[in-house]
């Protein structure tokens, strides 16, 4: 086999993806079945899933159903809140939520702090979202209010790539994504906080090159790149698209989480 011909593992990259987003996708509250709403959107668009297809949701809309909604008037700061929020201006009661949804600070400026979030990532601000943030029938004069992300995004993933996958009669995977500033980068892109049913990473470690040179050390992130093109129609204002369809994407199932993407914070140099 020549260096340049394709090896049976390349064929698991297809050459062309359809990145779609799913319209008229109501608002979310606490307590609304999300698979449900998925399914009904699903149905509207008059889009059926096949196999191989990857159902990719906003982590707003999961944080929204499970009522992960914190009215910051009832947040009370700590001592260590308060003092850390004079020294970044910083409302202590956000602050205090910040701590609670984080492992470590690792940076800190006037107005952001720099956290290992609870989920393994780093992150600003422990990717809490003031943004379209009230439940729906808030009470007048309650608030400011802001969403966590979801408590556990990789269960929520998997339950509803099983429930997808049986109307559906198809293995198709889950990712939820956020959005995420890098380090030394401007702007923000979309990465997987939950996955299910997609490899979360691509282990090319032991493949061969087109010079013959044998891959020591690439990883490809799957997960967070399907996340990052799923993010280019959804939006990020008033566009209202937190679902994408992401078809032609060749996977073989598995079992792993978005745990797969997470590096040990001791080999982590922006940490």
């Amino acid at each position: 086999m020549s260096h340049g011909e394709p090896t049976p593992d390349d064929q698991r990259v297809g050459s062309e993806l359809l990145v779609r987003s799913i319209a008229g996708v109501p608002t979310i509250d606490s307590g609304d079945d999300l698979f449900e709403v998925i399914a009904a959107s699903l149905a509207r668009a008059e889009t059926e899933l096949i196999e191989g297809d990857v159902v990719v949701i906003a982590s707003k809309v999961v944080s929204r159903a499970e009522g992960c909604f914190v009215d910051l008037g009832s947040v009370v700061a700590s001592d260590a809140a308060r003092r850390l929020g004079k020294e970044v201006d910083k409302d202590p009661r956000l602050v205090e939520l910040i701590l609670r949804e984080s492992t470590e600070i690792s940076r800190k400026t006037t107005g952001a702090l720099i956290v290992r979030h609870r989920l393994g990532f780093v992150s600003a601000n422990a990717g809490i979202d003031a943004s379209n943030a009230a439940p729906s029938g808030a009470p007048e004069g309650s608030g400011p209010w802001v969403l966590i992300l979801p408590r556990d995004p990789d269960a929520t993933a998997a339950s509803l790539r099983a429930k997808l996958a049986e109307r559906f009669s198809a293995e198709v995977g889950v990712i939820i994504t956020d959005s995420w500033g890098r380090p030394f980068r401007r702007g923000t892109v979309g990465f997987a906080v939950g996955v299910a049913g997609v490899p979360p990473v691509w282990d090319r470690r032991g493949a061969v090159d087109r010079h013959g040179r044998v891959l020591e050390a690439t990883e490809s992130a799957v997960a967070d790149s399907v996340a990052a093109a799923a993010d280019l129609v959804a939006g990020q204002a008033n566009e209202g698209r937190p679902l994408t369809l992401v078809r032609g994407l060749r996977f073989q199932r598995t079992n792993d989480s978005s745990e797969a993407l997470r590096r040990d914070p001791e080999d982590d140099l922006y940490a």
